[in-house]
């Protein structure tokens, strides 16, 4: 029987050829309390740091990802661990992987790998999948660097995290203006990457690792990566998708309607999306966002390797279905559903 400790992000994760990935404030302790919060309202064995866990206070629920608190959790009878932090190839988790416990969430060296925006589009790209133009630029050539994209364009942190650090630039002066601000402020490293901007519709589409499911209460067998409903992003903020940490995306997110989900573009996008997946040998849902170009044809932009789990389980937080949640219900699964389903694909690190 699984006994599941949910880990949270305690700390910044380590700097990676001079780029910096940012931490969320909390280190995503909210969502993992939500998840906590849920399974054991559902009667699902779990452990938590105290015995007695405030509904109010994330940090009751989840343990820190280090050392002592993996440790910890072992030591109140966790067997399965739900990695809701930020993995890389040296995380303490990996220390870990010789004991016999179960893991939910993808395998930390392939998120050390492809955290990296432009090296995974790179793979992407090589693999016929479509990716827009892009270009790197290092603080080294800041004073000396050609552009192959035209205005306007966006710039990204090289390992970000959703929108944070996101901007739109609309010509030579803003762009020289913000690569020096983020380069002076040193949030996001020494690189930073510029990508062609997209001006069509905006889907996000959740990618699930192969594996069986439970669906309208029946076995279903996925042996490649599957794509959930894709979903429609409004209201962006200067072109970009606003941080979900300060907009609720329920506030800007629906999933698409029957005739767009059953339009040759949009399936065609999903089968680049399963493809990625498979490519990245996925153990655990990835969120990947498209953007169309003026003709309507869809390219995948960004990929995170750990996307948003937060879930309307506490009565505090009834508008945090994460975008990922909100394809869900497009299946007829609620937060307790697509849970139970991510705990279904649990592995275990082979020596």
């Amino acid at each position: 029987m699984k006994t599941i400790a949910i880990l949270y992000q305690s700390k910044l994760p380590p700097i990676k050829d001079g780029v910096q990935k940012p931490m969320k404030l909390g280190g995503y302790s909210d969502s993992g309390a939500d998840i906590a919060y849920e399974l054991k309202t559902n009667g699902i064995q779990i452990v938590t740091p105290i015995n007695n866990p405030n509904i109010n206070t994330d940090l009751d629920w989840v343990f820190p990802d280090t050392k002592k608190g993996i440790q910890d959790a072992l030591d109140k009878g966790a067997n399965t661990f739900w990695l809701n932090t930020v993995l890389y190839k040296s995380h303490e988790i990996v220390n870990f992987f010789d004991r016999d416990i179960e893991l939910i969430g993808q395998l930390p060296s392939q998120v050390d790998i492809y955290d990296d925006k432009y090296f995974t589009n790179e793979i992407l790209r090589k693999n016929k999948i479509p990716i827009p133009k892009t270009t790197l630029i290092a603080i080294e050539n800041l004073t000396n660097y050609s552009l192959n994209i035209d205005f306007p364009l966006v710039l990204k942190p090289l390992r970000g995290r959703g929108s944070q650090g996101v901007s739109l630039v609309r010509n030579q002066k803003e762009l020289d203006n913000k690569l020096n601000e983020i380069f002076k402020n040193n949030e996001y490293g020494n690189m930073v990457y510029l990508e062609q901007y997209l001006s069509g519709q905006e889907i996000t589409i959740t990618v699930m690792p192969s594996g069986n499911y439970l669906i309208d209460n029946q076995e279903v067998l996925h042996k490649e990566p599957w794509c959930l409903p894709a979903v429609k992003r409004i209201n962006h903020k200067n072109g970009i998708a606003p941080y979900n940490g300060l907009v609720a995306v329920t506030e800007n997110s629906s999933v698409l309607g029957i005739d767009e989900l059953s339009s040759r573009k949009t399936i065609d996008v999903c089968r680049q999306c399963e493809k990625a997946g498979e490519l990245l040998n996925i153990k655990a849902p990835i969120r990947i966002d498209c953007r169309a170009d003026e003709n309507g044809n869809y390219f995948l932009f960004d990929l995170n390797m750990k996307p948003n789990m937060t879930g309307p389980s506490r009565p505090h937080r009834q508008n945090q279905d994460s975008l990922t949640l909100l394809a869900s219900r497009k299946i007829g699964w609620n937060y307790i559903d697509l849970l139970k389903n991510m705990i279904r694909q649990s592995w275990k690190a082979c020596f």
